[in-house]
Formats: structure tokens, sequence, C-alpha cells
């Protein structure tokens, strides 16, 4: 069954929610800096390696700068910065292995800024999460710490040292708490939550996304159909949809796990597709197959998501 809490960023990927999209190159050694000036950071990609013999090329020798065939993914990015609105990079030391010793690297990283709230609470203190307009849903949670400003006045600085500290299971409870609700609170203690750097003072850090009730959801995994009806005298508008696969679970019954463990996975033409066969219509068929997205990521099985409502005939005839 598909679950609702692992789908909300790739419904807004590709999405008219979008706010922006960026690239960021960054020579090996120097700090990376992503931010969002509305909404949350969300990683698309993030390599280091080089692909190009000009980028970061002055002042470095033919030899350093020769081999274009070089490239590691760098899931770090992601886990440091999903659901920040600014983060920071060091990025000496940050690829999990050196992929082409010998050749000066640099750092690209593409991401997102999709529309969500935000909620910083310090340890000891409540995190109040509220949805004016329907309910909440869960992006992003970590209880410990990723700078040494956030949540700092009064305490000895050694306790602001480690910056790399993620608790393993935020997430969770957080969803538990939260998810479906038009408010709730999350108490921000290692009670709740698993230490993940004894000896750092840490903080609770959440994003969310207020969620419409009317607005639905369809998967299909790889090679089935998706089938989107609306009820008589209703259309379907698409809000957004992605061929790929972004979590592990959906659609994994029988496969390796090698299958299912790329979960940045994104067909960039879904939402073109999508929207071409399906909106203002009353029903529609999507094929959830390489020959209609192409394939955004060879080896890995993927499957359809859609989000969409269904609205009437007259509201439809303002939007075409």
């Amino acid at each position: 069954m598909f679950d609702l809490g692992v789908f909300l960023l790739t419904l807004l990927l590709n999405s008219r929610l979008l706010i922006s999209a960026e690239t960021v190159i960054t020579c090996d050694g120097f700090v990376q800096h992503l931010s969002c000036d509305s909404g949350v950071i969300h990683v698309q990609s993030a390599t280091c390696g080089r692909t190009s013999s000009h980028i970061c090329s002055v002042g470095r020798p033919q030899s350093e700068t020769s081999d274009i065939e070089c490239s590691i993914d760098v899931p770090e990015v992601s886990k440091r910065c999903d659901g920040l609105r600014e983060c920071e990079l060091n990025t000496q030391g940050l690829a999990p292995q050196d992929p082409c010793d010998g050749t000066y690297k640099y750092y690209t990283t593409n991401y997102i800024c999709v529309p969500a709230e935000t909620s910083v609470t310090c340890h000891g203190g409540y995190s109040y999460l509220k949805c004016e307009n329907g309910k909440i849903q869960i992006n992003t949670a970590n209880y410990g710490r990723t700078d040494k400003i956030t949540c700092s006045e009064g305490r000895p600085s050694e306790h602001l040292q480690n910056t790399n500290c993620y608790s393993p299971n935020a997430l969770a409870p957080v969803s538990k708490s939260c998810n479906g609700l038009e408010s709730c609170e999350v108490f921000a203690t290692h009670t709740v939550f698993t230490d993940p750097c004894f000896g750092t003072y840490k903080y609770l850090t959440i994003s969310y996304f207020c969620v419409q009730p009317t607005v639905r959801s369809s998967v299909a995994c790889e090679h089935a159909n998706n089938t989107l009806i609306c009820d008589h005298g209703t259309v379907i508008r698409i809000h957004s949809a992605n061929y790929g696969r972004t979590d592990r679970s959906t659609c994994s019954t029988g496969r390796s796990a090698s299958r299912i463990a790329k979960t940045d996975c994104y067909a960039s033409n879904s939402q073109t597709i999508a929207t071409d066969a399906c909106d203002g219509k009353n029903g529609c068929s999507l094929v959830a197959s390489n020959g209609i997205f192409s394939d955004p990521c060879p080896k890995t099985f993927k499957y359809l998501y859609v989000l969409y409502s269904c609205i009437s005939n007259y509201a439809a005839s303002g939007l075409y």
C-alpha cells in the first residue's frame, strides 16, 4: 500500500507549486552554499568529479583537468540540507571516496525550493505546528545540530562544535504525532528522539506541508496503468507527477535491494506528459513505462505517482 508519508516531495517536483530550481558548482575544498528565498531545499542530485575540462581549471595543469568521465554521487549533501532554508557545506572530504585520483574535482548540486512551513525548537521546548487550511504532512525532521548558530545563546563553545549531528529516528515520531492533523506539538528532547551526539546541545528542526483534503493521489508500478477518474460533472487537474523512485518501500515487493536502492530518481518530463494526457478530462490512463517517460534511472524499478484534483467543469473552463 502506498504510504502518504513518503510521497510529498515527489508530488511537488516539476509541479505548479515549484518555486525555483538551482544548480550550484563548487571547486573541491571550498564551501558550497545552498539557499531558498522562499520554501525549503530539496536536493535532486549531488555529485563530485569532473565532466568538463574548463570548470574549476584556473591555475591547474592539464593532467588534473583532462579526465572528464569522473563522477560519484554524494548523498551527504541531501542528508545535511534537505528541509532547510539555507545550508553551507565544507566540500573537503565530503564525497564518500575519490572517483578519480590525480584529477582536481568539483561538486555539482542540483536542488529545488519547495513550499513548506518550518519550525525550529531548542532542546527542552515544544514545537507547535499548525495548518490554517488543510492537514499537516511532515516533510523532514531532525533532532541534532547542523550549524553553530542555531540555539547557541548562553551555550559553551564545546556544546556547539559538532555540526554533523542527526537523529536516526526523528522523522517517525514527528510524523506519527502530526500527520493528518490541523495542529500538533512535539517535545524536543532525547526522551522522544535518540540522542545522536552526546555532549552537544541539540534542537529539533521540522519542515512540513499543509495538504488540501481535496487533493488525490494515484500510484502505479512500472509497466502498469495509472488510471485517474473523476465524478460526473468534474474533470482532472494535475498538480504533480513523477515517474521514478523516491523511497524504498513503494512497489518493492519481490524486487532485489539493488533495484530499489536509488531514491533520487525523477523523470523531468513527468509533469508535462501527465498534464497533456489528463488535464480537463473526466478520466484518463497513463502507462508507467520507459517508453512513455524515458528511463531516468536504469536498473531501478520505478513507479508513476500522480497528484491531482477533481474540479467542476465550470471552474476548469477558466483554466484553459
